[in-house]
């Protein structure tokens, strides 16, 4: 996203070619290339891709293990409070992590050994342990991921192909993973979360360095760039809040398809067109943040985000399920960039584009967590649907603040105008 969704304290980098510089035998992809924007994705993907697979995760082990709602969703809290929990703490030392991909690369590994272990250990006691460590790995990883784009100068473009990666392995993994799941059992999506991470792995060599900011460079940052601690908690709250409605009907889906009559090969085949259609969200929040501000997408989405949750429950008619999925699908690849885009504007560090992706999986964490006990204690899904529109409601009081963030650019960018007119 441009000048209206870009990262606004970011350093401009030389682009080069489409392969910049070399670094010993491998090349760099040039720095704000949209190769680099496509490895920066899966850089910040892989430490969270079970998320884009948390349905057929929680199906497995209900349909396979015979756990309960409550105890898969204590497992997936596991993973995404341990992600919150890695966020957080990079989000504090991001400022002090000069060679971090070092350090990706070291979070990357340990994440794969946790995944083997998961596998190979089979015992479901530890799955809770495993899943908490393997969860502060990859929200580690995460949290240095965004820190990167936050200073890439294309972290509009960045976000949005986080989601379209994420949109695109989701679908893959709803189509293909249940059946597989039926075959050769409860862990396979374990594997897939392995391969996902060695084809990350693969990619960080290829990498550019984008350096913290010097002293210099953080002190040539205008003074109202610093966007005030109000506007920037909101921010906060409101993807804590969207990720949170969203996740706590996502991760249920399959038994949400069931309890309202629905058949298994349904719906995981709506799913997977679903995350395949939803990828536009993500291009599309591309595209409109090179021309529009930010305020007035967001609002769209938002709202069209809070009907295509409500029409959940009438999810019985199938036509209306396939709907409601496709429409939350895209709006939430949608907004998600806005929101972290919002994040990143606050620092020249990338630190706020960290603490955006903490609140992010906060709300991913408790999400499941939240729906899976109020389910298991007797909760309907219609009860469910309507808790979290009421959470996404609250996502609209974010909208003041992108108007003032717009209202900031706006004014910035005529002086800029003015200063070069003189």
């Amino acid at each position: 996203m441009s000048d209206n969704a870009e990262s606004l304290v970011s350093q401009p980098i030389d682009a080069g070619e489409t392969l910049g510089r070399f670094s010993g035998l491998l090349p760099y992809a040039a720095p704000q290339g949209w190769v680099a924007s496509l490895l920066l994705a899966f850089l910040s993907s892989a430490g969270l891709y079970y998320v884009n697979i948390f349905p057929v995760i929680v199906d497995s082990l209900m349909a396979g293990a015979g756990l309960t709602a409550a105890q898969a969703g204590e497992i997936t809290f596991a993973n995404t409070i341990g992600a919150v929990i890695g966020a957080f703490t990079i989000s504090l030392f991001v400022k002090r992590i000069p060679q971090w991909k070092l350090a990706s690369l070291a979070l990357l590994i340990c994440s794969i050994g946790m995944d083997v272990l998961t596998i190979f250990l089979a015992n479901l006691e530890l799955l809770v342990p495993l899943r908490l460590v393997h969860g502060i790995l990859g929200g580690a990883l995460v949290g240095l991921g965004f820190a990167a784009i936050a200073r890439s100068g294309i972290a509009g473009r960045a976000y949005s192909m986080v989601l379209l990666v994420q949109y695109t392995g989701g679908a893959i993994g709803m189509l293909v993973l249940p059946g597989l799941v039926a075959k050769f059992g409860t862990y396979v999506p374990f594997y897939a979360l392995i391969t996902f991470s060695l084809v990350t792995l693969a990619m960080l060599p290829f990498l550019a360095d984008y350096p913290l900011p010097s002293k210099q460079e953080e002190r040539k940052v205008p003074l109202n760039a610093k966007v005030a601690m109000g506007p920037m908690l909101i921010t906060l709250l409101a993807l804590f809040c969207f990720q949170f409605a969203n996740m706590a009907l996502f991760a249920f889906i399959f038994d949400l398809g069931k309890s309202f009559g629905l058949e298994l090969g349904f719906i995981s085949k709506t799913l997977f067109w679903a995350n395949l259609i939803a990828i536009s969200g993500a291009a599309l929040a591309a595209y409109t943040g090179h021309r529009f501000a930010l305020t007035m997408p967001l609002t769209i989405a938002l709202l069209i985000t809070l009907v295509g949750l409500a029409i959940f429950m009438f999810s019985e008619l199938k036509p209306v399920f396939i709907l409601a999925n496709v429409v939350t699908g895209i709006t939430w690849a949608f907004c998600v960039p806005y929101l972290l885009t919002m994040a990143s504007k606050f620092d020249a560090a990338g630190q706020m584009g960290a603490f955006g992706g903490f609140a992010s999986k906060m709300g991913l964490a408790c999400g499941p967590l939240v729906a899976g006990y109020f389910i298991s204690s007797g909760g309907s899904y219609t009860q469910l649907i309507l808790i979290a529109c009421g959470m996404l409601a609250l996502c609209l009081l974010a909208l003041p603040s992108a108007a003032k963030i717009d209202q900031r650019e706006s004014a910035v960018a005529i002086d800029s105008v003015n200063a070069q007119a003189t």
